[in-house]
C-alpha cells in the first residue's frame, strides 16, 4: 500500500537544522510530525506543495522574547512572528514575567512592558499554563520564571534593597512550584532597577529550585557596558553554583567606549564553556529597546521613543527632537514622557556581527510586542539574518543560520524533536524564498512584514501564508525542558 500523508512538500532545498549541507528532498506530513524524508515520488497527500527553488527549514524559535501576553491574544497579535517563520517562542526572559503574581496597580517599569495591572492576573504558572490550554496559542510557548516577578511579591514591591532569607525562600519555593507545573527556568534581569540591588546569593538561593528540576538559567546581566567582563564571571558562577545550563541574553557590548571588546567578551565566555553549558542569544541590530530611563541618558547615544502613556503622539520620534520642541533638556522631556519605552542606538556593529558570527551564538528578537512604534526586530530579526548577514554579507552560511535559529537553540533550551527536519520530529516548519527572504521593517516603518516568507506550519497546521497572513489555527503547545 503506497504511503499516503496529509502534505507533501516536494522538491525543496531542505536546511535540516543541525547545520549540515543543504539536500533536495520531499518531506512528507502526517498529523504533528514529519513522517518521511526522501524521494516521496509513489506516495499521496491531501495537499501537495511543489517547492522547487524554494527553501523548508525547521521552524524558527525565538530564544529570547517578551511574548508572555502575545501568545494569548490570538493570530493576529502573532503574526510578527509566523511571518517571519517562527514556530516557538521563548517567553519571561530579562527578570520579567507575567505570572505566577498578581499586581493590583500598574507594574514598576520593566515589568510594565507586559501591560497593565489588567494582565497581570495569574497567581500561578499553573493559571497561565491553563489558560493557554484552553485558548491555544498559534505558536508554541516555551515559559521562564522572572525573577523580578518573583521579587515584587516576596518583597511587596519593597525591591530597592537585598531580599531576606525568609523572602528569597519565598522566590524559591514559588519557582519550584513553577516549574513543577511546567515552566522551564528562571530569568534574571539585574540590570534593571527592580533587581539591581539583589545581590549574587540572592539569586543563588531563588535559582536553586533550578537544580532538582533540571531548569536553565536566563539572564539580563547586571551590566553589559564596562563591567561586562565582571557580569559574564557573575553568571557563571550562578550556573556553577545551581549546576544547570546558563543562556546569556541579548549578548552585547554596550556604549561607545566599549565598542570592540566582543574580542574580550566572547573568548572568556568560550573559557566557561570548556567547565559548564553555556550559550548566548543577540538580535541582528545595533541598536536596542526597552523601558526609557531619564537617568541612564547620555548625549552620545541617540534615543528614539516607541511609547508613551502620557504623550502617545510622540512614539517614533527623536528624543532630541521632542526636547527641542517643548524647550526643555532631553533628560526633562523623557522624565514627562513617564512611563515609557524606547530604542536606544548604543552598540557597535562589527560587534554585533562577530557575537552573531560565533558558534554558542542563538537568534532572539527580543521584540516588544506591546510598544506603539516598536523596534523593528519585532517583524524582522529571522529572515534579517537569512537575508542580509548570511545570503548579502556572507557572515555564514544559511546552513549555519538556520541551525542558530533552529537546532541549536532547541538544544540550548532542551526542546526534543523540535529544531530539526527528520522522520519523527514535529513539524513545526517554514517555506521560505533563499534568493529573496530579507526584512522589510526598518527604523521609520518597523511593522512591515518580512519579504519571502512563503508558508509557516506548526505541529503540522499552516499557521501563516504569504498572501494570506495568519491563519485561524492555534495548533501552539507548552513546550517544557527535558528533565
Amino acid at each position: 500500500m503506497s504511503l499516503h500523508c496529509d502534505l507533501i512538500i516536494r522538491d525543496a532545498a531542505v536546511f535540516d537544522g543541525t547545520g549540515a549541507p543543504r539536500f533536495t528532498a520531499d518531506v512528507g506530513v502526517t498529523g504533528d510530525r514529519i513522517t518521511a524524508i526522501g524521494d516521496l515520488g509513489g506516495a499521496s497527500a491531501d495537499r501537495e506543495i511543489i517547492a522547487t527553488g524554494q527553501a523548508l527549514a525547521p521552524g524558527f524559535i525565538d530564544a529570547h522574547t517578551h511574548d508572555d501576553r502575545a501568545v494569548l491574544c490570538g493570530p493576529a497579535c502573532m503574526l510578527c512572528k509566523m511571518s517571519q517563520g517562527v514556530t516557538t517562542v521563548v517567553v519571561g526572559n530579562c527578570g520579567i514575567s507575567l505570572s505566577p503574581v498578581r499586581m493590583r496597580t500598574r507594574p514598576v517599569p520593566p515589568l510594565d512592558l507586559l501591560g497593565d495591572e489588567s494582565w497581570w492576573t495569574f497567581d500561578s504558572f499553573a493559571a497561565y499554563a491553563e489558560r493557554l490550554a484552553r485558548d491555544p496559542s498559534p505558536v508554541n510557548t516555551y515559559a521562564l520564571i522572572g525573577h523580578m516577578s518573583l521579587r515584587v511579591e516576596a518583597m511587596a514591591g519593597d525591591t530597592q534593597r537585598a531580599a531576606t532569607d525568609r523572602e528569597a525562600a519565598h522566590m524559591q519555593r514559588r519557582l519550584a512550584e513553577a516549574l513543577a507545573q511546567g515552566a522551564s527556568g528562571f530569568s534574571t534581569g539585574l540590570y534593571y532597577p527592580p533587581n539591581m540591588m539583589a545581590p549574587t546569593d540572592e539569586v543563588i538561593a531563588v535559582a536553586e529550585a533550578l537544580r532538582a528540576a533540571g531548569g536553565v538559567y536566563v539572564t539580563h546581566m547586571r551590566d553589559e557596558a564596562n563591567d561586562v567582563l565582571l557580569s559574564i564571571e557573575e553568571t557563571l558562577q550562578i550556573g556553577r553554583a545551581v549546576n544547570v545550563p546558563v543562556v546569556i541574553s541579548h549578548h552585547k557590548c554596550a556604549m561607545p567606549e566599549n565598542y570592540g571588546r566582543s574580542t574580550e567578551t566572547l573568548p572568556r565566555i568560550e573559557q566557561g564553556a570548556q567547565r559548564q553549558a553555556v550559550a548566548f542569544d543577540i538580535y541582528p541590530y545595533h541598536a536596542g529597546s526597552t523601558v526609557l530611563m531619564p537617568q541612564r541618558l547620555r548625549p552620545d547615544v541617540p534615543v528614539q521613543v516607541t511609547w508613551s502613556v502620557p504623550h502617545p503622539e510622540v512614539a517614533g520620534r527623536l528624543l532630541d527632537d521632542i526636547a527641542r520642541d517643548w524647550g526643555t533638556t532631553p533628560r526633562e522631556a523623557a522624565e514627562r514622557l513617564l512611563p515609557a519605552g524606547a530604542i536606544f542606538f548604543q552598540m557597535d556593529e562589527q560587534d554585533v556581527r562577530r557575537i552573531m558570527q560565533h558558534g554558542l551564538a542563538m537568534i532572539g528578537s527580543d521584540g516588544l510586542p506591546h510598544d506603539a512604534y516598536p523596534h523593528p526586530r519585532l517583524w524582522g530579526t529571522f529572515p534579517r539574518v537569512l537575508g542580509h548577514y548570511a545570503r548579502d554579507l556572507g557572515l555564514f552560511s544559511t546552513e549555519a543560520a538556520v541551525r542558530k535559529m533552529t537546532g541549536h537553540t532547541a538544544e540550548v533550551f532542551g526542546l526534543v524533536d523540535r529544531g530539526v527536519i527528520r522522520a519523527g520530529a514535529y513539524a513545526d516548519l517554514v517555506l521560505f524564498d533563499p534568493a529573496t527572504v530579507c526584512d522589510a521593517a526598518t527604523f521609520d516603518a518597523p511593522t512591515r512584514p518580512a519579504v519571502g516568507i512563503v508558508e509557516t506550519w506548526v505541529n503540522g497546521r499552516s499557521a501563516y501564508a504569504h498572501g494570506v497572513g495568519a491563519t485561524p489555527e492555534r495548533a501552539g503547545r507548552l513546550l517544557t525542558r527535558a528533565r
